[in-house]
């Protein structure tokens, strides 16, 4: 198994900026890609940023130029920088893991709350 934590999430202003991470660990064969969702409360959960290591990353449009994805393979971390933060951006924050011998991989979400 693989755990996943997503941590660094919190109350911020419009405008302001918050780093999420996700760590993996357990019995991590390879992580081959990493993506963030985030979900609203009765909304479906949304594609934010998907990262595979192979190819480009994908940015949803609602934040593409705002949010940058990257990792630490040494440290089985990965990040989501988010800058100019909208209210729109409430949601709570989920990091998925794919590991090619294992499968996916979701954390437990990390509240994100962009308010004055």
């Amino acid at each position: 198994q693989v755990q996943v934590v997503e941590s660094g999430g919190g109350l911020v202003q419009p405008g302001g900026s918050l780093r999420l991470s996700c760590v993996a660990s357990g019995s991590i064969f390879r992580i081959n890609a990493v993506a963030w969702h985030r979900q609203v409360p009765g909304n479906q959960r949304e594609l934010v940023a998907d990262m595979s290591f192979s190819n480009n990353t994908y940015y949803a449009d609602s934040v593409r130029g705002r949010f940058t994805s990257s990792r630490d393979v040494a440290k089985n971390t990965a990040y989501l920088l988010m800058n100019s933060l909208k209210p729109e951006d409430t949601a709570v924050y989920y990091c998925r893991v794919f590991d090619v011998l294992h499968g996916v991989f979701w954390g437990q979400g990390t509240q994100v709350t962009v308010s004055s």
